[in-house]
């Protein structure tokens, strides 16, 4: 967890939602000098703390999806802005009373006493395309959806199994005759439908993606390459997520962002389990899960290893301690602009 502890003269707490926004700001004694619910408008947020923007004055906000304008509209006028990390902010969540006038004035005071626990904010001009990519994992999760169902319902009326895989169009021919009743085999055509919407959609993604969003950070974008198993897109997926490598101090501070680790609860001495699950990036996480599996399809070295773990584990275990190494290995990849090294990484 980082707290941000820089000392400004005025502190300014804002409470965001989509059509409003509730501001507090004080000074460095702690005395409220502006308490308003305005609109979500640069202009109405200009005016209210303008006495003040230019007396070393900083800007904090709870990390919610209508952030960016604000991070946006802070940066252009040369406003320090912090963004606090939703899920660790518990002195907001965790009072007798709450509401959007106390929230903020939390806000403004976790800023002054340094104790503002901060998340990372994505610069400006790579969002949109890291936003472009969660989109397109939307797609994809939603086709696999379509496609599972297609093969239970299979199972539902206990007809042959499909052997094809269906994620090749040719293959999904005449799959919706094969049902004798004809609400299932609507509901099958419907499917079979969808996934052709998604794959058209995918398709114009992709190529979108892969024109465009390279340019960035092309030596990051190829060494990920490296990796084998690691097309373009989970290569850009990857890219994206991670951002800059050097935002993570260690190895281990990597791994706990792509859920790749559990964070271990103790109390005087004493283990009482795991916790902190949700905190951490979950893209990332399903990146590596991918990333894993494509990699024991072209290393059978890795797969030799996470058969002689499961022995010993069971094969969930041994597939997690394999996404672990593989996280690693990129930090460090990434760290020191070196490709990756099977042998190295078997070494290791």
């Amino acid at each position: 967890m980082r707290f941000y502890k820089r000392q400004h003269q005025f502190y300014c707490g804002v409470d965001l939602h989509a059509k409003s926004m509730h501001i507090c700001l004080v000074n460095q004694a702690g005395e409220v000098l502006v308490h308003r619910n305005l609109p979500t408008r640069p202009d109405r947020f200009l005016n209210a703390i303008a006495p003040y923007d230019r007396q070393d004055l900083v800007v904090g906000v709870e990390c919610m999806f209508t952030w960016y304008w604000l991070a946006d509209l802070c940066a252009e006028h040369n406003l320090p802005f912090v963004l606090g990390h939703a899920l660790y902010m518990k002195a907001i969540h965790g009072g007798k009373a709450k509401n959007d006038k106390i929230d903020s004035e939390k806000i403004a005071m976790l800023l002054r006493g340094g104790m503002l626990p901060e998340a990372y904010a994505y610069p400006h001009k790579m969002r949109a395309t890291r936003d472009l990519l969660r989109r397109r994992m939307y797609l994809m999760h939603h086709r696999a959806e379509a496609l599972a169902h297609i093969v239970n319902t299979a199972s539902q009326y206990n007809l042959p199994p499909i052997t094809k895989k269906l994620t090749y169009a040719a293959n999904r021919q005449g799959i919706a005759d094969g049902f004798a009743d004809r609400s299932a085999r609507l509901a099958i055509q419907s499917d079979l439908e969808l996934v052709d919407h998604f794959d058209e959609q995918l398709r114009r993604l992709e190529l979108e993606l892969s024109r465009t969003a390279k340019v960035d950070d092309p030596q990051s974008y190829y060494l990920l390459r490296s990796v084998p198993g690691v097309g373009k897109i989970l290569a850009l997926v990857m890219l994206y997520e991670i951002h800059d490598v050097r935002r993570f101090a260690k190895a281990g501070n990597f791994l706990s962002y792509a859920r790749l680790v559990k964070c271990a609860h103790e109390s005087a001495g004493k283990r009482l389990g795991a916790g902190g699950k949700k905190i951490g990036n979950a893209h990332l996480k399903w990146a590596f899960s991918e990333a894993t599996v494509l990699l024991m399809r072209q290393l059978p070295a890795a797969k030799q290893y996470v058969d002689t773990l499961a022995k010993q584990h069971g094969k969930g275990k041994a597939l997690s301690i394999l996404s672990a190494r593989l996280g690693r290995t990129v930090y460090l990849m990434l760290k020191r602009k070196q490709p990756f090294d099977a042998e190295r990484f078997l070494r290791s």
